[in-house]
């Protein structure tokens, strides 16, 4: 465990100072130290860091949580939702058809369809902070748009989690889809109403004993959501909606963020130990068509995002290549596929998708100036400096 934090460190530093993102260079650390790469390997069997990966994906999912407020849909208003629906269903709808083309089966197409559909907060949110973009006008319905996208996460996993692990008919299907999505209404109704109670059952001065708590709170919902055929990060998700509207929920981020980043760089370096680089060629095709088709719905979003909300060209831009990266949502989607037995071309499918992606989304967010001139109309002043 300690070999791979350093080495995840390590090439994710590397990386920095070229200008990529942490998530496709702690994959590509656990790829290289695999088990299926030539040379020194640091963990011979993916299993071994099982445990650790899944705590990690927890606290992704958690801290997520945390930063969603129930008033956020309210605040944002009609045009949020659009935005975000029309985002959804140019992406989703895009990754189903994709799906069903690639002829790999139905499970593994609704699964590919998330793939496709939902981009990564984690990597849109550090590209926000490190271009200095917070204050821009186009990031409120970029935030929108995720806020969205997290909605349709939680009920998309809920209702996936029972058809994913099988059933023995419509009727099986049926009761397990509503068993899940019962128990996830359970959840969502305690943090709509129970915030009062919650908040003072974690009331407490006392660091250790709040981290203690929440943590506990976290994985233990989580490991009931499993039995209750919800995913685990989604029961972590909604403790985290919970606790996010108590007093104490500064504190509560404050406190997390690192066991959040330091276990969240286990899950991505896990995943990579279980991709044999030897099949990613066999799915460069797709990938590479799946690539090209995500950068085209993202286009058509933001012009239609900039619309909705009177942007001119810099704005459109900024918020198709912002939106692009995929990178923690598909990961989870590709360790339930595997999970569940599905095709095992997914895996190396999404491992090389989500790094041509991760790399790709940031370095084209901070050109997004070359968006602009593909859409026609006159010169809008906000273009200058766009790239920066």
């Amino acid at each position: 465990m300690g070999g791979a934090f350093v080495a995840a460190a390590l090439l994710a530093r590397l990386g920095g100072r070229i200008g990529l993102p942490t998530i496709p260079l702690f994959i590509l650390a656990g790829i290289l130290l695999g088990p299926n790469t030539p040379g020194f390997v640091l963990v011979a069997d993916p299993h071994d860091l099982e445990m650790l990966s899944a705590l990690g994906l927890v606290l992704l999912l958690f801290y997520l949580g945390l930063e969603f407020h129930m008033d956020d849909l309210k605040q944002g208003g009609r045009r949020m939702a659009l935005a975000g629906g029309t985002y959804l269903l140019l992406n989703v709808g895009a990754g189903l058809a994709f799906g069903f083309l690639t002829g790999w089966g139905t499970r593994e197409a609704l699964v590919l369809a998330g793939v496709l559909g939902i981009s990564s907060s984690a990597i849109v949110t550090k590209i926000l902070v490190d271009l200095g973009r917070v204050g821009s006008p186009e990031t409120k319905p970029i935030l929108g748009i995720i806020v969205v996208e997290d909605v349709f996460l939680a009920v998309y996993l809920a209702i996936l989690q029972p058809l994913l692990s099988g059933t023995n008919g419509p009727g099986d299907a049926a009761l397990k889809a509503a068993k899940a999505l019962a128990f996830l209404l359970l959840l969502a109704a305690a943090a709509r109403y129970g915030t009062k109670i919650i908040g003072r059952l974690f009331d407490t001065r006392d660091n250790e004993l709040l981290v203690i708590s929440f943590l506990g709170a976290a994985v233990l919902v989580a490991g009931v959501s499993e039995w209750f055929g919800v995913a685990d990060a989604i029961g972590a998700f909604m403790v985290g909606l919970m606790l996010g509207s108590t007093t104490s929920a500064k504190r509560i981020m404050t406190l997390v963020h690192p066991l959040r980043d330091a276990f969240g760089a286990i899950f991505f370096f896990a995943f990579g130990l279980s991709i044999d680089p030897g099949d990613l060629p066999s799915v460069a095709g797709p990938v590479a068509i799946a690539v090209a088709l995500t950068i085209v719905m993202n286009v058509l979003a933001g012009l239609a995002t900039a619309k909705m909300y009177d942007f001119g060209r810099g704005p459109a831009g900024r918020v198709a290549t912002t939106l692009l990266a995929r990178g923690e949502f598909a990961l989870i989607l590709a360790t339930m596929a595997a999970s569940a037995g599905l095709n095992p071309r997914l895996s190396p499918f999404i491992a090389g998708y989500v790094l041509v992606l991760a790399v790709l989304g940031p370095l084209a967010a901070g050109r997004s100036d070359w968006l602009a001139r593909v859409r026609p109309g006159e010169p809008q002043p906000e273009l200058v400096g766009a790239g920066k």
